[in-house]
């Protein structure tokens, strides 16, 4: 596998109890940014989708019981280990590959109906290699379906939080220069690397590598979702997720 900071950084990520419950329990992931991503991925059964930097292997291990035909990639061996693992248990067919998301090499050219990049678009290092090689794997009129941290409203990088709860408040101070941090996910201990993006970043590059953009969402929280948690309620104010769908 081709080696950046991400693989670095991810890789060293163990599949602790910790690490898991905070990927399946999370209220954003599990309570907004997945229902929002299986309403628009529609029907996907007899679909053929690679879930690019599929984690712990959520969005894979649902997709395979909604009957699509799918492949999971992901660059840290550890994720995959357990995604492994979970799909025997469930007796799931998923074909699992350690790979870093800018050289997916051994998957043929035009293989996927979909391909499903869910929050980490934002976190690899060689975004523009990334978006080619999504290019290439997709079918001719193929599509993807991505999420990111919201370039407008993403910690760091010159964009902070103030206040708390449902008077949290954003400042942006120096959004036009792309950077990275170490952080931990959500209230986890492992940090991991994160990036900042501009839209502008992310848009250039798409159309640079040859997708077209079909759709782009800014969903607000239901009502419902909203008296879940005070995070979730605060985003019917300020959205802090991006949703994209392009096709090749």
């Amino acid at each position: 596998m081709k080696k950046d900071s991400s693989t670095e950084s991810w890789g060293k990520i163990e599949m602790t109890n910790e690490w898991i419950q905070l990927a399946q329990t999370n209220p954003h992931r599990l309570h907004f940014i997945m229902p929002f991503t299986f309403k628009q991925l529609g029907d996907v059964s007899g679909k053929v989708i690679l879930d690019l930097g599929c984690g712990e292997g959520g969005y894979s291990r649902e997709l395979a019981r909604k009957g699509a035909i799918v492949t999971a990639v992901d660059c840290a061996e550890n994720a995959i280990k357990y995604c492994v693992s979970r799909a025997e248990e469930e007796q799931l067919k998923i074909t699992y590959h350690v790979r870093n998301s800018c050289d997916l090499y051994d998957i043929p050219d035009d293989t996927f109906d979909i391909v499903l990049s869910s929050m980490m678009l934002m976190d690899c290092e060689d975004f523009e290699g990334t978006v080619k090689e999504i290019k290439r794997v997709l079918k001719p009129a193929g599509k993807l379906f991505a999420s990111v941290c919201h370039p407008c409203f993403h910690r760091s990088g010159g964009i902070g939080r103030q206040d708390k709860g449902i008077d949290k408040k954003v400042v942006v101070s120096n959004y036009y220069h792309p950077t990275e941090w170490e952080a931990p996910l959500s209230s986890g201990s492992e940090k991991v690397i994160w990036r900042h993006r501009t839209i502008q970043d992310y848009v250039k590059t798409f159309i640079k590598c040859g997708l077209t953009i079909t759709d782009l969402n800014e969903p607000i929280p239901t009502d419902e979702q909203a008296a879940i948690t005070v995070d979730i309620a605060w985003m019917q104010k300020i959205p802090i997720f991006l949703f994209w769908e392009l096709r090749k």
